[in-house]
């Protein structure tokens, strides 16, 4: 009897991350035989604005598979209509391995959401589920999921400790459209993207129309986060309206404002050294809090974005002294989007109603307590920013 991996994913695209997991679980579960199965339509996400149709995601897994032994890929759910459900995918491949026993691999994210799943009491039926984690996971939380789903389901469980690859295909999608993604792909699947000018790989990205950089923007964004950097730029466009600021500039900082946010500390030291970026101490000790300096040169060297553009988006985290209005308008555009909900919002919103000054000073006010508050180092920037705004309000 062999023990068969079952791998699937929307493989958009298939990453040096998936390769390792592949291998993980092959040593740590003896397994024979790995079926990688790319999803026609994923269940549980919509695929972002940038994928490619679903034949080049299936020559990508195969292309990537080359990597690997004893790994077949099949095509199983891009030949099915409709939603790519896994309890489908597992009864087809039971009736191909009627007499074989099947892993189902996941990560945690999709293990602690599986009682969610479409019929998962069928894929309990003849699967065991095989999720990789890592130390960092919460260990308490895990083994109560797999009790509750041993309850409801049925569902055998075995957990595998497993390296880790912080890649992730947003920000791998994200890195090649920057021109800075040869580390997270096997030589043959880059080549591949270069070849079919994938994931914006050759485009050029310079002066487009709104609704395009808008469009691009947001596809390069975790989803959670899109309704944010959304709201920004509308925002940014209504205070410019309203205070006499470009709007055009307004709105396109805001929808480039954290072009680079998805991005982990690694990614952005790495585009750091691709765009030639000098770092301070702070910076080099802080990467992840880089989003704003590199999101800055990436809408410059890749979109295109003017000087004030660029300056917008550079200062939009810690502000400085003497911002122009429009440096002022998409920092404040940052904190009080709609979809903004904490402790002091309306006031802020108020105040920054009635003047640019009155509310970029209570923001920064807010900012500065919040991190003395929570331990953390304060920009210089931000601390000059406030200074700065105190004394030119006491003149007037």
């Amino acid at each position: 009897m062999a023990r068969i991996g079952i791998f699937g994913g929307s493989f958009n695209p298939p990453h040096l991350g998936h390769l390792l997991a592949v291998r993980e679980f092959q040593e740590k579960l003896a397994l024979d035989c790995v079926l990688l199965i790319p999803a026609a339509v994923p269940p549980h996400k919509k695929l972002t604005a940038n994928s490619p149709a679903a034949e080049h995601r299936l020559e990508m897994t195969r292309l990537a598979a080359q990597e690997l032994e004893n790994v077949q890929v099949l095509d199983l759910e891009l030949r099915r209509s409709g939603r790519s459900y896994t309890a489908e995918t597992v009864a087809q491949i039971r009736q191909m391995y009627p007499h074989d026993e099947l892993f189902l691999l996941m990560g945690t994210d999709m293990f602690l959401s599986f009682d969610a799943w479409y019929h998962p009491e069928r894929i309990a039926q003849e699967t065991t589920l095989a999720v990789a984690h890592r130390d960092a996971d919460d260990a308490e939380e895990l083994q109560a999921c797999a009790k509750k789903l041993l309850v409801a389901f049925g569902a055998r469980t075995v957990f595998v400790e497993n390296r880790y690859l912080p890649h992730s295909s947003t920000s791998v999608r994200a890195m090649l459209a920057f021109d800075c993604a040869e580390d997270y792909l096997s030589e043959a699947v880059l080549a591949y993207i270069r070849r079919n000018r994938l994931y914006y790989c050759g485009a050029d990205l310079k002066a487009l129309p709104f609704q395009r950089l808008s469009e691009i923007s947001l596809s390069l964004h975790k989803a959670k986060r899109v309704p944010h950097v959304a709201g920004c730029s509308m925002t940014a466009k209504k205070l410019a309206l309203q205070y006499g600021a470009n709007a055009t500039d307004a709105e396109r900082a805001g929808i480039l404002h954290d072009i680079t946010k998805a991005l982990s500390a690694e990614e952005q030291l790495k585009l750091c050294e691709r765009y030639a970026m000098i770092l301070d101490n702070f910076e080099r000790e802080t990467p992840k809090l880089l989003h704003a300096k590199t999101g800055a040169t990436i809408a410059r060297e890749v979109f295109g974005e003017n000087d004030a553009v660029y300056e917008a988006i550079y200062w939009h985290t810690t502000g400085k002294a003497e911002m122009t209005d429009l440096e002022k308008i998409v920092y404040l555009a940052d904190y009080i989007e709609p979809n903004r909900n904490f402790a002091g919002v309306e006031e802020l919103r108020t105040l920054t109603a009635q003047s640019l000054d009155l509310g970029l000073r209570r923001g920064l006010e807010m900012s500065i307590a919040q991190l003395r508050a929570n331990g953390r180092v304060i920009d210089k920037n931000s601390l000059a920013a406030l200074r700065f705004i105190e004394e030119r309000m006491q003149k007037q």
